[in-house]
């Protein structure tokens, strides 16, 4: 399995990622934002966006995407914009880094 990390989706920026549906054919989704990653002693935070047509239309909820380099992932997308050229969708990547803190 690829790993999900933000240096694996930096170098596949402006890249076709692509879904499949039942019985249609692939939807594709442009990977168009990796934003800047924020680590700290436990965490690591960072999101992207995807740009896909109008329709079909995703809605919220784990997708596979297959991508050339990357090969199949599922991701949570939220759909979270609408306008002429599309809809956006946006999976959020909050994770420990190291041992999970005991509450004190």
């Amino acid at each position: 399995m690829t790993a999900l990390t933000h240096e694996n989706f930096s170098k596949t920026l402006n890249t076709i990622f692509r879904v499949q549906l039942d019985g249609s054919p692939a939807v594709e989704l442009e990977l168009t934002k990796v934003s800047e990653l924020l680590l700290s002693p436990q965490q690591e935070r960072f999101s992207i966006v995807f740009q896909g047509p109008m329709e079909p239309f995703l809605g919220q909820g784990i997708q596979r995407l297959e991508h050339e380099e990357l090969k199949s992932i599922d991701l949570f997308l939220v759909p979270v914009g609408r306008d002429e050229s599309g809809t956006s969708y946006e999976a959020v990547f909050n994770r420990f880094r190291g041992p999970i803190p005991s509450k004190a």
